[in-house]
C-alpha cells in the first residue's frame, strides 16, 4: 500500500456486488487512503449488495439517478457537505441496455430503448461532468474516468447498441476534457477494459465464449477487475496528472493483436 489517495475524497458509482469493477475500485480507494462515497441508481442499490461496501469502506451512500440533473445535484451537494468541501475523483462505471436484456436484434431494435441506453450509459457521464462544472465541486487538478469498452471501435454484434454508448462516452471525455482541463486542470480519461467476469458483463449473449476467446487473443491474458480498480487509483492519483483526454486500453494487449497463432492452430 503507497497511500497514493492519501487526503482525496472521491465519488463511485456503479457498485453493485463484490463482482463489480465499481466496488474493487472503492476498495482500493480506500486502501489507497481515500475518502470515498459511494452511490447507484435506486434501483441498483435495492437489487445489489451495496451497503456491505460502505460498511466495509465508512463510506455514505447516495443514491442517484445518474440521468436526472436533480439527482446529480442532490448527490454532489451532499457529497461536498460529507466531506467538508470539494472532492477530488469521480469514476462513472454506468450502463445498461434494455434491447440487449430483452434480446433484441441490433436490426429490430426498439428505439425508445435505444435512447434511454445513450442517456444511463453515456449522456449520464455527460450530465454528472456538467452538474459538477456548475456546482464547481471537484478540486483543480482532479480526475474523472468512465469505463468503456473496445466496442467502440470495432465490431461485436451481440453487444448491440452499447458500441455507440461507448463511442459516445468516448467523445464526451475528450470534448468535457479540454473544457475542465483547460478551466480547472481538471482531467478526463475512458479505460477500455478486457471483458471482465460482472453480473452486467455476464448478462451479454455468448460472454463467456468471447471471454475466452479475448484471453486467448491477449498476450498477457485479460484484464481483471482487480487490475482495472489499481489502474484506476492510478488515474485518480497524482501520478497521472498530465494525462487527460484519453480512452486508455487496460486488455493485456488485445487491442493491438491482429491475429494469434495459438488461435489459429485451434
Amino acid at each position: 500500500m503507497g497511500n497514493l489517495l492519501a487526503g482525496k475524497k472521491g465519488i463511485i458509482s456503479g457498485a453493485l456486488n463484490s463482482e463489480s469493477i465499481a466496488w474493487k475500485v472503492a476498495e482500493r480507494c480506500v486502501e489507497e487512503g481515500a475518502q470515498i462515497v459511494l452511490t447507484n441508481a435506486p434501483v441498483a442499490m435495492r437489487m445489489g449488495e451495496i451497503n456491505g461496501l460502505a460498511e466495509k469502506c465508512n463510506a455514505p451512500v447516495i443514491g442517484a439517478d445518474a440521468t436526472s440533473i436533480e439527482d446529480l445535484e442532490q448527490l454532489f451537494t451532499r457529497s461536498m457537505e460529507h466531506f467538508g468541501g470539494k472532492f477530488d475523483f469521480v469514476l462513472h462505471s454506468i450502463g445498461m441496455s434494455v434491447n440487449v436484456r430483452k434480446g433484441k436484434a441490433y436490426t429490430d431494435l426498439n428505439y425508445d430503448w435505444m435512447q434511454k441506453t445513450y442517456d444511463v450509459s453515456a449522456i449520464s457521464f455527460h450530465k454528472m461532468m456538467q452538474t459538477m462544472w456548475k456546482l464547481d465541486a471537484i478540486n483543480d487538478w482532479g480526475s474523472v474516468v468512465g469505463l468503456s469498452y473496445i466496442a467502440a471501435q470495432r465490431v461485436f454484434p451481440d453487444y448491440s447498441e452499447m458500441a455507440e454508448s461507448k463511442a459516445l462516452l468516448e467523445s464526451i471525455a475528450r470534448s468535457f476534457g479540454y473544457h475542465y482541463g483547460t478551466a480547472k486542470k481538471v482531467r478526463v480519461n475512458t479505460i477500455s477494459q478486457s471483458p471482465t467476469m460482472t453480473t452486467a458483463g455476464q448478462g451479454i449473449k455468448g460472454f463467456m465464449d468471447f471471454f475466452n476467446y479475448a484471453d486467448k487473443m491477449s498476450p498477457l491474458g485479460n484484464a481483471s477487475a482487480e487490475g482495472c480498480a489499481n489502474y484506476c487509483v492510478m488515474l485518480f492519483s497524482d501520478l497521472s496528472r498530465f494525462v487527460t483526454m484519453q480512452n486508455l486500453y487496460h486488455d493485456g494487449g488485445f487491442s493491438s493483436m491482429g491475429m494469434s497463432p495459438s488461435l489459429i492452430e485451434q
